[in-house]
């Protein structure tokens, strides 16, 4: 069995998706494993990662929509706000979505369904830079290591 590990550094423009669909799969053609498991970690704790849809951008904005009805930013019951008042939100959307993600590798592909794709979602107002550890292990196609 190969293991194959990268860290990604992410930049952000501010709050909302990055896709990092492609940078993925440039590690997975890198890491040359066919069959396996890929493992997409964000060392953040706000800031996160989710599959979502990759065809239409408005699912994004109904998605960014629905997280600041759900968590608004700078509540009067919130008392971390130690940088500002999207502090304390952006780690509660963290929670509520995922800081890891596993995607199965079948014939040296992401096997994603076809409207899917790998997504860093910032949750903070201000650009950032964010870190990123891909790990993935497997074997090529016939089942040795690679």
């Amino acid at each position: 069995m190969n293991v194959f590990q990268r860290d990604l550094n992410i930049p952000t423009s501010a709050r909302g998706f990055v896709d990092i669909s492609r940078f993925i799969e440039k590690l997975l053609v890198e890491s040359r494993v066919t069959v396996g498991l890929c493992h997409i970690f964000c060392m953040h704790t706000s800031a996160s990662l989710t599959i979502t849809e990759n065809a239409d951008p408005s699912v994004h904005v109904d998605l960014l929509h629905f997280m600041e009805e759900l968590v608004p930013d700078g509540s009067p019951a919130y008392t971390h706000r130690s940088e500002g008042d999207d502090d304390l939100p952006a780690h509660v959307r963290s929670v509520l979505t995922d800081s890891s993600l596993s995607i199965p590798i079948s014939n040296g592909r992401l096997n994603l369904g076809i409207w899917q794709g790998i997504y860093l979602l910032e949750h903070r107002y201000k650009p950032a830079s964010r870190e990123i550890c891909v790990t993935i292990t497997g074997n090529d196609a016939d089942g040795t290591k690679s």
